[in-house]
């Protein structure tokens, strides 16, 4: 993955995507939220799913105990291309049909009902100006958010049992 190239997602903005890899994450009643979450991207194109992962909050500590995050990667391709710009704005949308709360209180513990961030993207690729047709890139035009990189463990698992399950 490292070889991938990588972009801020700024850069992508007005971009038209067409498949991604998301990464999901719930420390707040994951088992309803998780599903629901699922079901929304799944009214967006096509999904398959990595494992569903149970992951210690890395920032928690003895002093500040934190819950446990349910994490999951999905790998979606869209029925109709977005642009990064609307696909963060649909995302936003979603974690507060989640009933998704930003805290912003120092030192609280958060209770994230529905995170989603964009690990990976391809983007449309217009073959020529006459024919208007869509093409799919190979796995080396992947483009990994340089924000989200160097992933996570559990969301690296996430994207390696994808790939290997013919992503």
């Amino acid at each position: 993955m490292a070889t991938l190239t990588q972009c801020a997602p700024e850069t992508l903005q007005a971009q038209s995507v067409v498949e991604m890899v998301l990464a999901l994450g719930s420390n707040y009643q994951a088992e309803k939220y998780l599903p629901l979450a699922r079901e929304s991207l799944a009214a967006l194109g096509e999904v398959k799913l990595s494992t569903a992962f149970q992951n210690p909050d890395f920032t928690a500590t003895t002093q500040l105990p934190k819950p446990d995050y349910t994490n999951q990667c999905v790998y979606l391709v869209l029925t109709t291309p977005m642009s990064l710009q609307q696909l963060q704005q649909t995302f936003k949308t979603l974690e507060g049909n989640c009933n998704r709360r930003r805290q912003t209180k120092p030192n609280q513990v958060r209770r994230v009902t529905m995170d989603i961030d964009i690990l990976m993207v391809k983007l449309a690729n217009i073959e020529n100006s006459l024919s208007k047709k869509l093409m799919f890139k190979s796995m080396s035009d992947w483009i990994v958010m340089a924000d989200r990189y160097p992933f996570k463990a559990h969301e690296e698992a996430g994207v390696k049992e994808l790939i290997l399950t013919k992503l």
